[in-house]
């Protein structure tokens, strides 16, 4: 049976109420999130066998965190409990043309202040098929980057495919190394890459003159960015980047493209009107991408059903992406209509 791993930080997430400015308010809405919980979430709602590994604190609100992955179906035997904190978010949501705005509140959370050896990353990957990290981790903290290399060099080791979703962060980089310095290194390990194209570009240092502002996206030079990307790293096999047009925040043009070295892929778009929550659209993507790649036919196939999952998480409220595969396959044949069923 196909096992997968995720690896990375969880946090709580508090997130104004509707579209209220951040306490605006005296209050906030208390969730959990973070891009490889996310994942794993969504692998387990899509009916795969899945882990995670992190460091959450041996606390109530860690408990809490702990229990919620658990009711989605995630496997969180592997989770190390220590630490003193939990880090946190703050999330502005946004609209029309006011942007949704993102507070971190994570330095020395447990994860942070995790270093290579806390760890031990030849038993996690026993039986393993699949080991999913992002770049979020390493730029916590040199001491979380060295773990986090740590862990893709053990899976190539152990014979485990690697995907990262590249997720560049500029409010993290802050402990003197810059992402390229760091990601360059990590994705020497990796097989499959995620991102969208400041993702690839400001994580890995390469330059694309691609135009996102417009709202018009030239796929050409995504068919240049994801052929930079693969003669950069001769180690990928794939790259996947989502193409987001952003007319505003409530109104986005969502589509992919995939580049497996003998074809480049476009995907279906779709037109999001009225979006209730983009944050963990990537991460829905990165978890319908890794599921269509070991279950689907085709790579067209997969990128295409990682596309709908992304889309119908921009309906959802929070960070983890509560959709089923039959909700999935129903889009991808071209049921979006939103008519209720009976």
């Amino acid at each position: 049976m196909q096992r997968f791993i995720t690896f990375g930080e969880i946090m709580l997430r508090l997130k104004a109420p509707g579209t209220e400015r951040l306490l605006q308010s005296p209050c906030l809405e208390a969730t959990f999130g973070g891009g490889e919980a996310n994942v794993a979430v969504g692998l387990a709602r899509l009916g795969l066998d899945v882990a995670y590994v992190s460091v959450i604190p041996e606390n109530a609100v860690g408990a809490a965190c702990i229990g919620e992955l658990r009711r989605h179906g995630v496997d969180t035997s592997l989770i190390r409990r220590s630490g003193e904190r939990l880090g946190i978010y703050f999330l502005e949501p946004g609209a029309n043309q006011r942007p949704s705005t993102v507070l971190y509140d994570r330095s020395h959370s447990a994860i942070a202040d995790g270093s290579p050896g806390d760890m031990d990353w030849a038993s996690v990957f026993e039986g393993t098929t699949w080991f999913h990290i992002t770049g979020i981790t390493p730029a916590l903290s040199q001491s979380a980057a060295d773990l986090s290399l740590e862990a893709v060099k053990q899976a190539r080791k152990s014979g485990v495919i690697v995907s990262c979703d590249l997720n560049f962060r500029k409010k993290l980089w802050k402990y003197g190394k810059t992402a390229p310095e760091v990601m360059g290194d990590l994705v020497q390990y990796v097989d499959v890459a995620v991102g969208n194209e400041e993702d690839c570009q400001k994580s890995l240092g390469i330059e694309v003159a691609v135009e996102v502002e417009s709202g018009r996206l030239e796929v050409e030079k995504y068919r240049e960015l994801t052929g930079k990307v693969l003669d950069r790293f001769p180690n990928l096999k794939r790259i996947a980047i989502t193409m987001r047009e952003s007319y505003s925040a409530d109104h986005n043009g969502w589509s992919a493209v995939l580049n497996n070295r003998s074809e480049f892929l476009l995907s279906r778009k779709y037109d999001i009107r009225d979006i209730v929550d983009r944050v963990g659209t990537g991460d829905s993507f990165a978890a319908g991408l890794i599921y269509g790649v070991n279950n689907l036919e085709s790579d067209q196939d997969a990128l295409e059903f990682a596309v709908a999952a992304s889309c119908l998480k921009h309906s959802i409220p929070g960070d983890l992406p509560l959709i089923s595969r039959d909700e999935v396959e129903r889009l991808v044949r071209g049921s979006g209509s939103g008519r209720v069923q009976r």
